[in-house]
């Protein structure tokens, strides 16, 4: 059984990725969140004593790792925030290529990662999409969605990629700035998606098309 097509699914904070995922998953295509599995990968014992070793003890709340603890201190210095990604990455990567075996039955498959470009992941795929939207907008969005204040949308976007970089290195971008319905783009998306897959060109690679 050949392989599916590996596609990368990225964009800031606030840009509308998740909604496009769902879209995915309601189109048929397994879709692997990698900020959710990472979330879950703070109860793995070894992954706790990684981390409280490198942040120290402070770190637990009641055994387990306090994750908004843990997010104030790397949100705020980006040299705790890579020694964290240099923990959980890898166990996500290799996570990931196990994820894809048990899917082998679909023309693709999707992977969500907010930093996918900034974590060294790009050439696990044939494809990356950036769901591009405005900083204005993005933090709007989550000011409302999550009830923060605006400066730690902000700091927290200082951690990510510059949205227009984001959508020069990818192979496709959908804009969800508000004006622009994003469902017509997913479709249109899936539907090219699926012509690449059954026209089973062995020469793309991931890593980039032109691999």
């Amino acid at each position: 059984m050949k392989p599916p097509l590996r596609i990368g699914l990225t964009g800031n904070i606030g840009s509308g990725k998740s909604t496009v995922s769902h879209i995915f998953s309601t189109l048929g295509i397994p879709v692997y969140h990698a900020d959710d599995e990472s979330k879950k990968l703070l109860a793995d014992p070894d992954v706790a004593s990684e981390i409280v070793h490198r942040f120290g003890p402070g770190i637990l709340a009641g055994g387990s790792v306090d994750r908004k603890a843990l997010a104030a201190i790397v949100f705020s210095d980006s040299a705790s925030l890579r020694a964290l990604n240099a923990i959980l990455h890898p166990r996500v990567k290799q996570d990931f290529r196990e994820w894809i075996t048990r899917h082998g039955g679909n023309p693709y498959v999707v992977q969500e990662a907010a930093i996918l470009f900034e974590s060294g992941f790009r050439e696990e795929y044939h494809f990356v999409i950036n769901v591009s939207c405005p900083k204005e907008t993005a933090i709007d969005r989550v000011v409302k969605r999550d009830g923060v204040d605006g400066r730690l949308v902000l700091q927290r976007m200082q951690h990510q990629m510059d949205d227009a970089e984001k959508s020069r290195l990818a192979d496709f971008v959908i804009t969800n700035d508000g004006t622009r319905a994003v469902l017509p783009q997913v479709l249109a998306l899936h539907e090219h998606l699926l012509q690449v897959c059954a026209q089973g060109d062995d020469d793309v690679a991931p890593g980039g098309t032109d691999a």
